[in-house]
C-alpha cells in the first residue's frame, strides 16, 4: 500500500490543486464556479487517473498491473483530488462570504426561474422543500457536493482505466 500511495499522492495533490484553481478562475470570470469546476473535474480526473495509474504500472511495478492494483492507485488519486478540491472550495467560501452569498443567490434564482417546470413535473411540495433547503445551504454543503461529484466519476473512470492499463505479464 505504501508504494501505491507514494506513486499516487502527487497526482491527487496536483489534480486537486487544479480543481481549486479552476474554481477561483471561473469565479473571477463571472461564471458559476460550482458547475464549471465540477465539469472541469470531469476532464481532469480521468487525465490524472490515467497518468497516475500508468506511472504506477511502468515506474513502480515493473510494467505489471493487476485490476486491483489499478483500482487501489486510482482510488488514492481520485480521493485526494476530491478531498483537496472540497477542502479548498470550503476554505475559499469561508474566507469570502460574499462569494458564498453570490453562489447561493444564483442557485435560488435558477430554482425560481424553473419554478413552473418543477411544479408541473414534481409538485409544489417538492419545489418548496428544495427552496427551503437552498435557503439553509451552507459553505460545507457546497464543498461536500463538489467532493461527492468528484468521487462518483473517479470510481467510474478508475474501473475503465484499470481495465485498459491492466497488464499481468511482461
Amino acid at each position: 500500500m505504501n508504494r501505491k500511495f507514494q506513486a499516487s499522492y502527487k497526482f491527487g495533490l496536483i489534480g486537486g490543486a487544479f480543481c481549486v484553481i479552476s474554481f477561483v478562475i471561473f469565479q473571477l470570470l463571472g461564471i458559476d464556479p460550482t458547475k464549471l469546476s465540477m465539469l472541469f473535474g470531469y476532464i481532469l480526473i480521468p487525465v490524472f487517473l490515467f497518468i497516475g495509474i500508468r506511472y504506477y504500472r511502468n515506474e513502480v511495478n515493473d510494467g505489471l498491473l493487476s485490476f486491483s492494483e489499478g483500482m487501489t492507485a486510482g482510488f488514492l488519486i481520485y480521493s485526494l483530488i476530491a478531498a483537496i478540491s472540497g477542502i479548498g472550495i470550503w476554505i475559499i467560501l469561508m474566507i469570502s462570504p460574499s462569494l458564498y452569498e453570490e453562489i447561493k443567490a444564483q442557485k435560488i434564482d435558477l430554482l425560481e426561474g424553473n419554478k413552473e417546470l418543477i411544479v408541473e413535473q414534481m409538485g409544489i411540495e417538492s419545489y418548496d422543500i428544495t427552496y427551503q433547503s437552498l435557503l439553509k445551504m451552507t459553505t460545507f454543503d457546497i464543498a461536500t457536493n463538489d467532493f461527492i461529484w468528484k468521487i462518483i466519476p473517479g470510481l467510474f473512470f478508475t474501473i475503465i482505466i484499470s481495465i485498459i492499463l491492466r497488464r499481468n505479464f511482461k
